[in-house]
């Protein structure tokens, strides 16, 4: 991944994830990566990777099950126009 120095790395981790919330990538119900796999995928410390999901459960995008993993939280429906 190519960080830009000037902008912290867990925001951008967090803007990636929430990038393939977003788009798809990561359905609702989807188990995301774990810490351990956020830090073999981008090279980001155990404590940023931790960090990003806990950011992520904080802003409802993500819901977590002790012992089992951090999953995307079902999300609202746009209202229809």
């Amino acid at each position: 991944m190519d960080w830009k120095p000037e902008i912290p790395r867990w925001r951008q981790l967090y803007a990636l994830l929430e990038d393939r919330i977003d788009n798809g990538t990561y359905p609702p119900g989807t188990r995301l990566p774990s810490a351990l796999d956020l830090q073999a995928e981008t090279g980001v410390s155990p404590v940023t990777a931790r960090r990003v999901l806990k950011e992520l459960r904080t802003a409802g995008l993500a819901y977590m099950e002790p012992g089992i993993g951090t999953f995307v939280s079902k999300l609202p429906k746009a209202p229809s126009s």
